[in-house]
């Protein structure tokens, strides 16, 4: 008993209180449940030797393993140190994912103090750089006036260095003053006119406020039908607005793109040619158009020849009335001619009497006359259409010649053809 009491107390202990032979020692009670032997194989099978003992127990007791050399944990012992590298932990229990979230939370925790210390000092910079700005900003205006000064003594010195005369220098001077004088005027009146204008600018703006008030109020004071309208041309307004202002940002593009192909084309001889065989291109297709349309209204030689007999019947129609028209108008003018004579006379007779009706006929005359004074350009525009109308009748005359000839042409060619 003494011998296996000296070699229990020669063996490494466990974490359960073990031997490496896996038998408790004397008085020892092992503790309930699973216990994990840190021999790195897995619990409850050991391997023996030949001799019934595990393998490696000689080799253990011969290294003078120390306890000391088992660092305690939280869990109990651990197992020796050694250099090499495996699996650390095989069971990731609760323990273990708690003290994962405590170093992730620590390191958060580190970087959020680190960010807030970046933040106060971006705050100082920024509350420095303010003032500092401002610094600037007064010292800039300080030596604007510096420079100023400093371009009067350089003056000065100049004058000094090259010996001008003080006549000269006052009259520099004076001159300088005389134009600080004017600018200084302008400047007074620039200011007036700016103080009129924002007092008007203000009159309008308060205008415009009682106006909107006003109309508030009539919007108010409307039916609720009306109201209603007035929304909705209100909302139809602004909506067209919003169109006017995309449609004037898409003209403004087009104005830009069309300002530069212009320029574009003006640095090209090549776009130059271009364009003018386009335009060219586009009055032939106007032409072709036109003549199309008119071959189109155009009939036969024939109908043709039926429009010309009627519209120069209508034309003779209108001439002779017109003829007519103006026969009665000289018969009727000789007749209030006779009649102003008559009146002339008896008005000598009858004065007091045939005033008024003088007057009248005065009247009367003096229309007439106004009319045989147009009389004569009137003439002449009548007879200048009648010319026109002639030299267009004249024109599809021969047009209709022309046709009737080329159609006859075609005839003959189709009659010999057929012959043959």
């Amino acid at each position: 008993m003494a011998s296996n009491h000296k070699l229990s107390a020669a063996r490494p202990v466990s974490r359960g209180g073990i031997g490496l032979t896996g038998r408790p020692p004397s008085g020892i009670r092992p503790p309930s449940g699973n216990i994990r032997v840190a021999t790195g194989m897995p619990p409850g099978t050991a391997r023996l030797g030949s001799r019934g003992g595990p393998i490696g127990t000689v080799g253990v007791l011969s290294s003078q393993i120390r306890v000391a050399d088992r660092p305690v944990t939280q869990q109990g012992l651990s197992g020796m140190k050694t250099g090499m590298k495996g699996p650390q932990r095989q069971i990731l229990d609760k323990s273990y994912y708690l003290g994962l979230l405590r170093s992730k939370i620590s390191e958060l925790t580190t970087e959020i103090n680190k960010l807030q210390k970046e933040i106060e000092m971006y705050n100082q910079e920024n509350s420095v750089y303010l003032s500092y700005e401002k610094r600037a900003e007064t010292l800039a205006v300080e030596i604007k006036e510096f420079q100023g000064q400093l371009a009067d003594y350089n003056m000065l010195v100049d004058k000094l260095n090259t010996n001008t005369e003080m006549e000269e220098v006052m009259n520099d001077y004076n001159m300088l003053k005389a134009q600080n004088d004017r600018e200084t005027q302008s400047m007074d009146i620039i200011f007036t006119e700016r103080q009129a204008k924002e007092k008007q600018i203000r009159s309008v703006e308060e205008e415009t406020e009682q106006e909107k008030q006003a109309a508030e109020g009539i919007i108010k004071n409307m039916p609720p039908e009306k109201q209603v309208k007035y929304i909705e041309m209100k909302t139809m307004n602004e909506k067209l607005l919003q169109e006017l202002d995309t449609l004037q940002q898409q003209l403004d593009s087009l104005n830009m793109k069309k300002e530069s192909l212009e320029s574009e084309i003006a640095h090209s001889q090549v776009k130059q040619e271009a364009v003018l065989l386009h335009e060219k291109l586009y009055e032939l297709e106007s032409h072709r158009d036109q003549m199309i349309a008119e071959d189109k209204s155009m009939g036969s030689p024939m109908e043709e020849r039926e429009r010309l007999l009627k519209q120069v019947k209508e034309d003779n129609q209108e001439i002779a009335s017109m003829e007519r028209q103006l026969t009665d108008i000289k018969e009727k003018i000789n007749q209030l001619n006779e009649e102003i004579r008559q009146l002339d006379m008896d008005l000598e007779e009858h004065q007091g009497e045939m005033n008024q009706k003088y007057k009248e006929l005065k009247k009367r005359e003096e229309n007439m006359d106004t009319f045989i004074e147009t009389f004569e350009e009137t003439k002449h525009q009548e007879l200048e259409r009648k010319a026109q109308i002639e030299a267009n009748i004249v024109a599809l005359l021969e047009h209709c010649s022309r046709i009737v000839s080329v159609y006859s042409w075609i005839y003959k060619k189709w009659s010999y053809w057929k012959v043959k």
